[in-house]
C-alpha cells in the first residue's frame, strides 16, 4: 500500500482548542497538495475555509465535540449550520449519558435527527470508545446503523484512548452493510495506518500521517511505489 493510496483515507485533523488561522490554513495548503480525503476542522473555521480562493479540500468539521452531551438541538443546528457554511461532511459525538443510562433508542433518535439535518452530506458518528464496554460498543453499532448515519467512528482524540484494531474487528461484526468505519486517535505509524485499512477502515483521522510517511520516505520506504 503507497503513502499515496494511504493519504486518500485520511482526514487531515487539527482540532486542537487553540488552532490559529495561519496554522488552519497550512492544513489546507497540505490536504490539497497530497490529496487527503478532507480536512477535519473546528466549526468556527469551516465558513473561513470555504470563502478561499482557488482549489479547496473537502471540509470535514465536529459537532458535540468532544464530550457529546449537548442537547440534540444543539447538535442539529449545528450540524445544519455547517453545512449551510460549506462542510461536505460532519463527524458528531453520541451523547453517552445516555449510552450509560441505558437509553440507545434516545441515541438512535439522536444520530437520525442530526443524520436528517446533514442530509445527503457524510454524517460520522463518534462513539469514544474508551469509555464502553462490550455490550455498549455492540449496541451502538446497531443504534449508527438504524438511524442511518454514514461511518462508525471511534474516537475524539480527547478521550483516555483510541482506536484499536480489536474495536474496528467489532464494529465490522455487527455494524450494517452500509456504514463504513474510521479509525482515530492514537494512529502513529506507517503499520497503524496500514493495518487500520487492511481491517476495513475507508477512513482514518490522524493530525500526523503526511508528517509520518514524509519520515518513511526518508527513511528509504517507497512513497508512491
Amino acid at each position: 500500500m503507497n503513502a499515496c493510496e494511504i493519504l486518500s483515507h485520511v482526514d487531515h485533523t487539527l482540532l486542537r482548542p487553540t488552532a490559529t488561522w495561519p496554522e488552519i490554513q497550512s492544513l489546507c495548503i497540505e490536504a490539497i497538495a497530497y490529496q487527503t480525503a478532507s480536512v477535519c476542522v473546528p466549526p468556527c473555521y469551516v465558513a473561513p475555509i470555504a470563502a478561499l480562493p482557488g482549489k479547496k479540500p473537502v471540509i470535514c468539521t465536529v459537532i458535540g465535540f468532544p464530550l457529546g452531551y449537548d442537547s440534540t438541538a444543539a447538535k442539529v443546528e449545528g450540524a445544519r449550520t455547517a453545512v449551510a457554511q460549506g462542510a461536505s461532511e460532519v463527524d458528531m459525538v453520541i451523547n453517552l449519558t445516555d449510552v450509560k443510562n441505558g437509553d440507545f433508542v434516545c441515541v438512535t433518535r439522536e444520530i437520525a435527527a442530526v443524520k436528517e439535518a446533514v442530509g445527503s452530506h457524510l454524517l460520522k458518528v463518534i462513539i469514544e470508545t474508551c469509555c464502553l464496554t462490550q455490550e455498549e460498543k455492540i449496541a451502538l453499532c446497531r443504534c449508527v446503523t438504524e438511524a442511518g448515519a454514514d461511518f462508525i467512528k471511534t474516537s475524539t482524540g480527547f478521550g483516555t484512548g483510541g482506536a484499536t484494531l480489536e474495536d474496528i474487528r467489532l464494529f465490522r461484526e455487527h455494524i450494517g452493510a452500509n456504514v463504513q468505519m474510521k479509525a482515530s486517535g492514537g494512529i502513529r505509524t506507517r503499520e497503524d495506518m496500514e493495518a487500520y485499512l487492511r481491517e476495513g477502515c475507508t477512513r482514518l483521522g490522524t493530525s500526523s500521517a503526511i508528517q509520518i510517511l514524509a519520515d518513511c520516505a526518508r527513511q528509504g520506504q517507497p512513497y508512491a511505489e
